[in-house]
C-alpha cells in the first residue's frame, strides 16, 4: 500500500467538490468507518472515512453499506452536530496524511457553530475525532486513547487535541536545493534518503523519483543534480494537482496504487480517472474481507471442528458396515455347525466341514468356543448374523445423515467464505435455530429476530433484468420459497455448494441467462474453476424435502451451462444489497 502524503493531497483536492455542500445523513456501519452521504453540485455523493487499522482512507465511494440497528455513540454525535450542516473547508496539514473537515451547523436555538472533523490516517493509530475549533476540546473520537495507553496523546472527550508526533522532515513542496546538501553526505540509497527527508513521500514515490533520476552509481555529488531534477519534476505535478492514479504490481509482485504515473513499474499500470476510483478499486472488497475473516474466526474453527468429527465419524461406520456385510457369513457358519453337529465335540477349537452353499463343496475352517457345546457354538454365529444383520440398516441410515452432515459443513464453509459482514449474523442466526450454537441474544430481541427479513444481493442483468443472489442458507432459504415467482429461473452449481439464484422474470435473452449462470458460479466452492456447470430450471420445479436441512432443495426439469466464473464481468453488473421485500 502506498497511502502517503501526495495520496491524501489528490484526495483532498477531490474532495473540494463537498465544499458548500449539505451533509444530508451520517452512518457508522461498523467500529472503524464512518459513510457522509452529502449532496453538492446538484449531485448526490457518499464519502467514506475509514480508521480502519489495516486499511485507513477516505475517498467517494458507490459500495452499499449495511448498518446497524441502532447507531453507535460516535455516528450519533457526529449526527447531532454535523447532520444538514454545511461544509465550509477541507484541508490537508502539511504534506501528512491528516485531512480536516470543517462543518458549519445551525442548532436547535439557531446559533450557528463549526465543528471539525479530523481524519488521520497512521495505519494502527488511525483515528477519526470530532473537535470544537472555537475551544480545541475534542469532543469524541471514534477510538479512545487512554492516559493508561499514551500520556503523550489522550484521544478522549473534554481532552485538549494534539496533533500526532511531528516527524521534523521537510515539506516537498516548498524545498529547495538547499536541503538536498545534506545528501552528498548520506550513506544509505537515494530513496531512502528522499523518505527521511520530505514529508508525505513513501518508499514508492521515492523508487518512482530515483528511476526517473536515472542514477547510475556515480558519486552523490555528480548525481545530486540529476535527483534535485526528478524530485522537482514529480512535485511540480503534485503541487499543480495532476494526478493520474494508477494501480499496478511493483518489483516484489505486490499490488499497489499511486497518485501519480509510475514509470519505474514494467508490469502493466490500471489508469483511473479519479483516486477516489483508484482506492475503490485497490480496496475493492479487502477492507470488508478482513474484517469479516476476524468475525468469523470462532465459527471457521466450530465448523472445521464439527466437519472433521463427522468425517471421522464417517471412517468408523464404514469400518462398521465391513463387519455387517459379513453378517451372511455367520448365517452360514450356523446353519454348517448345525448340519453337523454329530461330528462336533465340546472342547474343540475349530470344525473343518464342507460348505454346502459352495459349488465346488469346499472345505471351510469355522472357529469355536472350547467352553460351549456344538449347538451353543451354532446359536452364538446365528445371534452375530442377527445382530449385524439389524444393525445394517441403522448403519446405513447413521452414513446417510453423516454424509448430509458433512455437505452441510462444506455448504455454510463456502458461504462463509463470500460472506459480509450482515451474512455472518443471519449464518450463526441459522446454527443457533438448527440447535449447533447456543442463542447469545438477550430474551428480548427474540421476537425482533423472527420479523426480519434477510438481506439479498441484487444484481441487474445488461437487459436491465433482476438476479437475486443467496449467500446464505437463510438468504437461499427466502430467495427460493418465499420471494421467487413459480415462473422466475432458479440457477444452482450442479453438485457443487453454492448460492441459490433467481432470475426474477418469466422472460429474458441468452445475455440474462449467461449473466445469472456466471452469477451462481462465481457465488460456489468453483468460484475459481473453469467450465463450471449450472444447472437452470423454473421455480416450480424447485422442492424442500420434509425435514431437510436449511438451503437445502431437490429439482427436476433442469437443463445445464457450462460457464468459467468472470469477476470483472460481475463487478460490471449494477448491483445492490436489499432487505428482503
Amino acid at each position: 500500500m502506498a497511502l502517503d502524503g501526495i495520496v491524501v493531497r489528490a484526495i483532498v483536492d477531490e474532495l473540494q467538490a463537498c465544499v458548500g455542500g449539505r451533509i444530508n445523513k451520517i452512518h457508522q456501519p461498523n467500529t472503524h468507518d464512518i459513510v457522509i452521504s452529502l449532496r453538492a453540485g446538484r449531485e448526490n455523493a457518499k464519502l467514506l472515512l475509514s480508521a480502519s487499522p489495516t486499511y485507513p482512507r477516505v475517498h467517494f465511494t458507490e459500495q452499499t453499506f449495511i448498518n446497524p440497528t441502532e447507531a453507535p455513540m460516535f455516528c450519533m454525535l457526529l449526527r447531532k452536530h454535523c447532520e444538514s450542516g454545511i461544509i465550509e473547508k477541507i484541508s490537508q496539514v502539511g504534506m501528512e496524511r491528516m485531512i480536516h473537515i470543517d462543518v458549519r451547523q445551525r442548532d436547535e436555538l439557531g446559533d450557528v457553530s463549526v465543528k471539525r472533523i479530523i481524519i488521520e490516517l497512521m495505519g494502527r493509530h488511525s483515528n477519526i475525532i470530532l473537535l470544537d475549533p472555537a475551544s480545541g476540546t475534542m469532543m469524541d473520537g471514534i477510538h479512545h486513547v487512554t492516559p493508561a495507553i499514551s500520556s503523550y496523546r489522550v484521544i478522549m472527550p473534554g481532552f485538549a487535541y494534539t496533533e500526532p508526533p511531528q516527524q521534523n522532515k521537510h515539506h516537498p513542496l516548498t524545498a529547495g536545493s538547499a536541503e538536498f546538501e545534506a545528501y552528498t553526505a548520506y550513506e544509505g540509497t537515494a530513496a531512502k534518503w528522499l523518505v527521511d527527508t520530505f514529508s508525505g513521500i513513501s518508499p514508492l514515490i521515492a523508487e518512482e523519483i530515483v528511476y526517473r533520476a536515472q542514477l547510475s552509481g556515480e558519486p552523490k555529488s555528480e548525481a545530486l543534480p540529476k535527483l534535485i531534477q526528478a524530485f522537482s519534476e514529480v512535485m511540480s505535478l503534485v503541487s499543480s494537482n495532476q494526478f493520474s492514479p494508477v494501480i499496478g504490481q511493483n518489483t516484489k509482485g505486490k499490488m499497489v496504487f499511486s497518485a501519480i504515473p509510475l514509470t519505474h513499474l514494467n508490469e502493466e499500470l490500471t489508469s483511473f480517472s479519479s483516486i477516489s476510483k483508484c482506492m475503490e478499486a485497490y480496496y475493492g472488497e479487502k477492507a470488508e474481507r478482513d474484517a469479516v475473516k476476524q468475525k468469523v474466526s470462532d465459527l471457521l474453527r466450530f465448523l472445521q471442528n464439527e466437519r472433521n468429527k463427522n468425517v471421522k465419524k464417517l471412517d468408523h461406520l464404514q469400518k462398521d458396515l465391513a463387519e455387517a456385510d459379513d453378517a451372511d457369513q455367520y448365517r452360514i457358519y450356523g446353519e454348517l455347525l448345525f448340519a453337523s453337529l454329530y461330528a462336533i465335540q465340546k472342547g474343540d477349537k475349530e470344525a473343518v466341514l464342507p460348505n454346502f452353499y459352495d459349488e465346488e463343496q469346499k472345505e471351510v475352517r469355522i472357529p469355536l468356543d472350547p467352553l460351549l457345546t456344538p449347538s451353543d457354538n451354532a446359536q452364538r454365529y446365528f445371534k452375530k448374523y442377527n445382530k449385524y444383520k439389524n444393525s445394517l440398516q441403522i448403519i446405513e441410515d447413521q452414513l446417510k445423515k453423516t454424509r448430509e452432515e458433512i455437505d452441510y459443513m462444506d455448504n455454510l464453509l463456502q458461504q462463509l467464505s463470500i460472506a459480509s459482514m450482515s451474512d455472518i449474523e443471519e449464518i450463526r442466526e441459522e446454527l443457533v435455530s438448527q440447535g449447533y450454537l447456543r442463542d447469545r441474544s438477550k430474551k428480548g430481541t427474540k421476537k425482533k429476530k423472527k420479523n426480519h427479513l434477510p438481506t439479498l444481493h441484487v444484481f441487474t442483468s445488461s437487459e436491465g433484468i433482476e438476479i437475486c443472489v443467496g449467500k446464505n442458507n437463510l438468504q437461499n432459504e427466502y430467495l427460493t420459497n418465499r420471494l421467487a415467482s413459480s415462473g422466475d429461473t432458479w440457477l444452482h452449481t450442479k453438485d457443487i455448494p453454492g448460492s441459490h439464484v433467481v432470475i426474477r422474470a418469466s422472460s429474458f435473452g441468452e445475455e440474462t441467462l449467461e449473466e445469472a449462470a456466471q452469477l451462481a458460479a462465481y457465488y460456489s466452492q468453483a468460484k475459481e474453476s473453469s467450465s463450471v456447470p449450472v444447472d437452470y430450471t423454473l421455480v416450480r420445479h424447485v422442492k424442500k424435502p420434509n425435514g431437510a436441512k436449511p438451503g437445502f432443495v431437490i429439482y427436476d426439469n433442469q437443463k445445464t451451462l457450462f460457464v468459467t466464473p468472470d469477476e470483472a464481468r460481475i463487478k460490471q453488473l449494477p448491483s445492490t444489497i436489499k432487505n428482503g421485500s
